[in-house]
């Protein structure tokens, strides 16, 4: 018997250490983490049942509680990122036959609506114009079009920089017999929420946004109301990962294996919320609306235009339009090559429009801000758009607060 040839060697392959460029992140998410939050990733891993860890949970619990200003007792971080939670909202709030009241006015509206799209329940749409929040009246006339079991919106539109109005939503919602779903991934700890009082029975969030932690979690809370109702479903949740039932009894007294959660980021999770309670939400909130005034304030001295009408504005993503003339693109490009500064384009039918500038955790601070505009303003001279710096217009910001 003659033996088979040995198959060749192959050359083994060699891969250096992966290199990370030092960049301040003014995009709309992830932002900038804390070294102290990054730190903490480094901490040996427990085991997800170990008492240690289990500890840190409670204390994650507890610092989301503070966060989404809520005594809720079903307050948790979902395994994922914050279109997890999205995910794990509409799952848990709809069956077969429901009908929900949605509200996209840019695009995670729209992904919003998609997710329900993949439900069993009944979508009734109340669009609104990109760039503009939606009217309530157009809402409770969706309401009672139909036999709402929720009405699912988003807080601060990350795409078009719009901000929709909190105060009353729930109170019209529950008129109908709806719960109130809020999206805050864009606005949690970096403008107010009010979970309990906006009476907002399920809301959730992104880690990776004013939190200032990386992507990975979505912190999620759920209202005895809403959990009511998920107790009186005809049907089980259609998604076995995101039934809360379930990741209550891991997250609650019972501590029920229900899957294996990243330790590291909740590590990060952890000390995130930490530095977030450190400094106090009135103050956090206070240094995000002072940053995007100055902002605004450095952007008009250039004769840069924003998108949304001041009052309609929210704080932690400015949408600023594209000056006439100028490639968008190519300015990004340069503040990320030449400045290491990264800008967000528009999305959409603003794609190409407007700058999405994310003004969120870390990236809301005044040396970060103003090293912004300063870039700017070269790379535009650079471009060839004439304009005046924007410094001393947000500096007059900063010393009259």
């Amino acid at each position: 018997m003659t033996s088979k040839p040995s198959p060749p060697a192959q050359e083994k392959k060699r891969f250096q250490p992966f290199q990370v460029p030092p960049r301040l992140l003014f995009s709309p998410g992830p932002t900038p983490v804390p070294p102290s939050v990054l730190q903490a990733m480094t901490k040996t891993v427990l085991g997800h049942l170990d008492p240690v860890f289990l500890h840190c949970m409670d204390e994650i619990k507890a610092m989301l509680q503070i966060v989404f200003e809520t005594a809720n007792r079903v307050t948790f971080p979902v395994s994922g990122t914050g279109s997890a939670g999205m995910e794990a909202a509409v799952f848990n709030a709809v069956e077969a036959g429901d009908d929900i009241v949605v509200c996209p006015m840019g695009v995670f509206g729209e992904r919003l609506l998609a997710i329900i799209e993949r439900t069993p329940a009944h979508p009734v749409i109340v669009r609104g114009e990109w760039g503009e929040p939606i009217e309530v009246s157009k809402i409770e006339a969706a309401l009672q079009s139909c036999r709402p079991r929720a009405l699912a919106l988003v807080h601060a539109e990350t795409s078009t920089g719009v901000a929709q109005r909190l105060e009353g939503l729930a109170e019209l919602a529950h008129k109908y017999d709806a719960l109130l779903i809020v999206d805050t991934v864009a606005s949690l700890s970096g403008q107010p929420v009010g979970v309990d009082e906006n009476q907002i029975d399920i809301c959730y969030s992104g880690s990776q946004k004013c939190i200032g932690a990386p992507p990975g979690l979505a912190p999620i809370t759920f209202s005895e109301r809403a959990l009511e109702r998920l107790r009186t479903r005809r049907t089980p949740v259609q998604s076995w990962y995101f039934d809360v039932t379930g990741i209550e009894k891991y997250w609650g007294q019972e501590r029920t294996y229900h899957h294996t959660a990243p330790i590291s980021m909740n590590y990060a999770l952890h000390e995130a919320l930490r530095l977030i309670c450190e400094e106090g939400l009135e103050g956090r909130w206070a240094r995000h609306e002072l940053a995007h005034r100055a902002l605004v304030a450095g952007l008009e001295a250039m004769n840069i235009q924003m998108l949304v009408t001041p009052e309609h504005r929210a704080v932690v993503v400015n949408a600023v339009c594209v000056p006439e003339g100028v490639d968008g693109a190519r300015v990004r490009a340069r503040l990320l090559e030449e400045h290491n500064l990264e800008v967000a384009g528009g999305l959409g039918q603003l794609r190409g429009k407007i700058w999405r500038v994310g003004l969120m955790g870390e990236s809301s601070r005044r040396e970060h801000l103003l090293r912004l505009l300063d870039a700017l303003h070269q790379v535009l001279q650079a471009e060839g758009y004439a304009c005046d710096s924007g410094l001393a217009a947000a500096e007059q910001v900063y010393a009259a607060s």
